[in-house]
């Protein structure tokens, strides 16, 4: 049964929905902007918001732990030099997500996450 399990699971198998979120996160950090459906992008949030809260402070330890999350090394550098730095005074909320319209093949709700 899964009363009261409150983790979105997107249809997916963990290792697809690791992969899936690893790979909005990484376009979100490299683009600060894409279109999506509104589940992935709230799903996507929280690991983005996440990792821009441990870019605020450089450190190997830090880099070292977004290298488990992030593939490439210019997402995590761009974290580390821009994104992090930009939210040092704000204490969390750093994406916004707006709902745009219906995709049209099959209705799904379509929305853009961005960088506040």
């Amino acid at each position: 049964m899964r009363h009261q399990k409150n983790k979105v699971t997107l249809d997916r198998k963990r290792g697809p929905r690791k992969a899936l979120l690893r790979s909005l996160a990484e376009n979100l950090v490299l683009n600060e902007k894409i279109v999506t459906t509104k589940a992935k992008a709230k799903a996507a949030r929280s690991l983005v918001e996440r990792l821009v809260t441990k870019a605020k402070t450089n450190s190997l330890a830090v880099r070292r732990q977004l290298m488990s999350t992030l593939y490439t090394k210019k997402a995590i550098d761009k974290l580390l030099t821009e994104l992090g730095p930009r939210y040092v005074e704000r204490k969390g909320g750093y994406t916004r997500i707006i709902v745009t319209k219906n995709r049209v093949g099959d209705g799904a709700e379509e929305a853009i996450i961005e960088f506040v």
